[in-house]
């Protein structure tokens, strides 16, 4: 129709009789080299090039918007015409050129939505483990298959000792499923120690309430998360093990009543936990005979006061009262923790200071600090330093792995140092990690070269860095 429109309107402006005379003088002139023949031309032309377009649209499945020419191409933008109401030819072309070049952005835009999906591994498994998601349905919400796989070979050369193995350090499946779009139902088996047995009771059985965001109700075996270090989760550890001092308070897994919960700038967590647990879930439920242990966390968002991209303030307590009967937090009585977790651009630093007090064997202090830095999305630098002290002879004790396969045993003073480089092939859900560290108790040294593979599936955990956090290069 526009064509038609456009046609129409150029042979109105055709002077026939004037044309008739032109060619009885021989005189022929084509009236298209007239001022309004020419405008008449250029509304063809814009026409004859806006279904072009639409055929290449058509053809390519490029977005061009072209129902209609502009108006100022059909002459009622009064701005760009001439005195005889038709616009330039030079105007109509500028026109034509900027239609044609919104139309390539427009087209460019759609092929960049069309591959804003996941592109690298990391994010393409990003829900590795989910069974089934629907908020829509009043039942189940979600469903998780879940498990890790950490697998690591250390070679240990002591003062007077030489040790090296391969260790299955952690096989864990399980479940988790959301319910009611307020209950989560969690459990997860463990394996013993290089999968000896297959089946060695449960890390977490656990059901939780969320009331809201700022207030959830969790009962049944979970983790104990008294320090920073040991709240990561052993999925997003930048080094091979936590910290000797955090290792010495023998926090795990155990029944507990805990309550937790978030606003904007703040997080908590508390409860009371059993002293004890075993691979036989029912003791671990109905025999409470172990005593029992008070812990109260809060994290602070102090980004804002210290312009960085990510900071948090962390502070804990822990109170434990143990007997003979308890296998978990029996070495402390008091337990005192602060952190301090930095991040911005591809650079990170998390700083621990921490206090064991009212031990048989006195008080111990200690700091644990973690500089750490990504080089490529895949490629991270990972480094520590621990330095602790305690007031007795023997009130610190060397980690159980591996410097005591190597002859360190117990001081009062410890210093180690780690540095290594950790590959994510898929962020933290496949992983490399190798390090070297060398550790020194009292005088008794050892240095460790490690090489680890890790991997899991199910759903992250939260918190901050390097909880489910890679950070990225500038």
């Amino acid at each position: 129709m526009i064509f038609a429109s456009a046609a129409q309107h150029t042979l109105k402006n055709v002077d026939k009789e004037s044309t008739e005379r032109r060619i009885l003088a021989g005189k022929w002139q084509l009236p298209f080299w007239t001022a309004r023949g020419r405008a008449c031309l250029m509304r063809a032309i814009a026409v004859v090039w806006a279904i072009a377009s639409m055929t290449l649209t058509s053809t390519w499945g490029q977005s061009i918007s072209i129902a209609e020419p502009p108006e100022s191409i059909l002459g009622t933008d009064s701005s760009k015409n001439t005195e005889d109401g038709t616009p330039e030819p030079e105007d109509i072309a500028a026109m034509v050129r900027e239609d044609a070049e919104e139309s390539a952005k427009s087209a460019q835009k759609k092929d960049e939505s069309k591959n804003s999906g996941p592109t690298s591994l990391g994010e393409k498994l990003e829900n590795l483990g989910r069974l089934y998601k629907n908020d829509e349905n009043p039942v189940l919400q979600e469903w998780w298959f879940l498990g890790r796989y950490h697998g690591q070979a250390v070679d240990v050369d002591g003062d007077n000792a030489h040790f090296d193995d391969w260790e299955n350090r952690r096989f864990r499946i399980g479940s988790q499923a959301k319910l009611f779009e307020k209950m989560t139902l969690h459990a997860q088996m463990v394996s013993g120690f290089d999968v000896n047995p297959f089946y060695n009771g449960f890390t977490e059985l656990w059901t939780q309430w969320a009331f809201d965001d700022a207030f959830a109700i969790t009962v049944g075996q979970q983790k104990h998360r008294f320090t920073h270090d040991r709240n990561v989760s052993s999925r997003y550890l930048q080094t091979l093990e936590r910290s000797m001092l955090t290792n010495m308070f023998n926090a795990d897994y155990t029944p507990a009543i805990t309550a937790s919960g978030k606003t904007d700038s703040f997080a908590y967590y508390t409860g009371f936990f059993s002293n004890a647990t075993s691979s036989d879930m029912w003791d671990s439920f109905t025999e409470l005979d172990s005593g029992v242990s008070f812990l109260a966390s809060g994290t602070w968002d102090v980004k804002k006061k210290i312009e960085l991209e990510e900071a948090f303030v962390n502070v804990c307590y822990l109170y434990s009262d143990a007997n003979e009967n308890a296998t978990n937090l029996n070495r402390f009585r008091d337990g005192f923790s602060t952190a301090l977790i930095l991040t911005e651009g591809p650079a990170s630093l998390v700083s621990e200071l921490l206090a064991g007090l009212r031990s048989e064997n006195g008080d111990a202090i200690g700091i644990n600090i973690q500089p750490g830095y990504f080089f490529t999305e895949k490629l991270q630098l990972a480094t520590r330093y621990q330095l602790a002290y305690a007031d007795e002879s023997n009130g610190l004790v060397a980690q159980r792995r591996y410097e005591r396969n190597v002859g360190l045993s117990t001081g009062d003073r410890y210093q180690s140092g780690y540095v290594g480089l950790n590959y994510y092939i898929a962020k933290h859900r496949i992983k490399w990690m190798s390090g070297v560290e060398y550790s020194d108790m009292n005088g008794q040294d050892a240095l460790t070269l490690s090489f680890a593979f890790r991997t899991f599936w199910g759903p992250h955990s939260n918190g901050p860095f390097p909880m489910a956090k890679t950070l990225k290069p500038r």
